[in-house]
């Protein structure tokens, strides 16, 4: 597996890293055991970046914990990110970046994935209640502590970024990027000017773009797809096309539309990461696949063809939208 340094603070990851999310939270009932097949076969085949947030553990099950018993066998190998900034409330979770609270997770997630350093703590949401100079300040005491090696960001935008940056180095940010959502491009050159990596969550469109997607009525209650602006009528059909298009496109050089997708993320930068999460093994095996295509230019224009500026759907419900500030 390809290896890449995201931020200048030397955090070095596989190319292709792996999203627990989907293990235990919105994406229908689980199954622990895939899922712990999945994560040891990823690490089989080079996977060395696994992401959990402690928000995840308010789904099915515990993510942290199912992440830590995971890779337990090989801890010093990988590379682990988890992350804070949201409280319970009487109506689900609310946003809360407090330092107090940020010290609390700490010592939460510690617990719950067996470790004694977080690799890389991210603010999950920006708090706009809680100055990011705070935010920063109560990590860089976590850094200095020895508790945390590496700190990141979360759907944040460039003045955040800078002004988080000047209290705590930001090694990575990370923000959904997909063949679907391109909106974070506009944030690069923040991130270049400041030496910080960019890793994309939600790589294959929460699985559009793997050629599985089914009408949005057809999944699990649970499953945000339900209600996810791609699946709905209008938008779901101009996707499938798409990917529809995208799939002859992979075909014609051998390979899954999913890998055309990742591989596509790779060729837009060496300082970017995708985290695919999946609860095969066997896709697993697909995804890591990914960082051996290599894409030409003429590759690269087809997709653009295909689709220029995004897919068919915003990518939350109205009124769920991070705002980048």
């Amino acid at each position: 597996m390809q290896r890449r340094t995201l931020g200048t603070q030397g955090l070095a990851v596989s190319a292709i890293g792996y999203g627990a999310m989907g293990l235990t939270m919105a994406y229908g009932p689980g199954d622990e055991q895939a899922g712990i097949a999945a994560i040891h076969r990823a690490h089989d085949l080079g996977v060395t970046f696994f992401d959990t947030a402690e928000l995840y553990g308010w789904g099915t099950g515990n993510n942290e914990a199912l992440v830590g018993a995971a890779v337990k066998g090989f801890r010093d190998e990988v590379v682990i990110a988890t992350k804070f900034g949201f409280a319970r409330t009487d109506q689900g979770f609310g946003l809360d970046s407090r330092p107090e609270n940020i010290r609390k997770v700490a010592e939460n997630s510690l617990r719950h994935l067996g470790v004694d350093r977080i690799d890389v703590f991210y603010q999950h949401r920006v708090d706009p209640q809680v100055p990011i100079e705070d935010v920063a300040g109560a990590v860089k005491e976590l850094v200095d502590a020895g508790k945390v090696q590496y700190f990141g960001l979360s759907e944040a935008g460039p003045r955040t970024i800078r002004r988080a940056h000047a209290v705590q180095p930001v090694s990575v940010l990370q923000t959904e990027y997909s063949l679907f959502e391109r909106d974070t491009e506009q944030l690069f050159p923040t991130l270049d000017e400041l030496g910080i990596g960019f890793v994309a969550y939600s790589p294959l469109g929460r699985g559009f773009i793997t050629g599985t997607a089914k009408p949005a009525d057809q999944y699990d209650p649970t499953d945000m797809r339900n209600i996810d602006p791609r699946w709905q009528p209008g938008n779901f059909e101009k996707n499938v096309e798409a990917v529809h298009r995208l799939g002859a496109l992979a075909a014609g050089k051998g390979i899954t539309v999913a890998q055309l997708a990742l591989a596509w993320l790779l060729a837009q930068g060496e300082n970017i990461v995708p985290i695919p999460g999946t609860r095969s093994a066997a896709r697993t095996e697909e995804n890591v696949g990914a960082a051996d295509v290599t894409l030409t230019d003429a590759d690269l224009a087809a997709v653009r063809e295909i689709l220029p500026t995004g897919g068919f759907g915003a990518r939350y419900a109205e009124g769920n939208l991070p705002t980048w500030i």
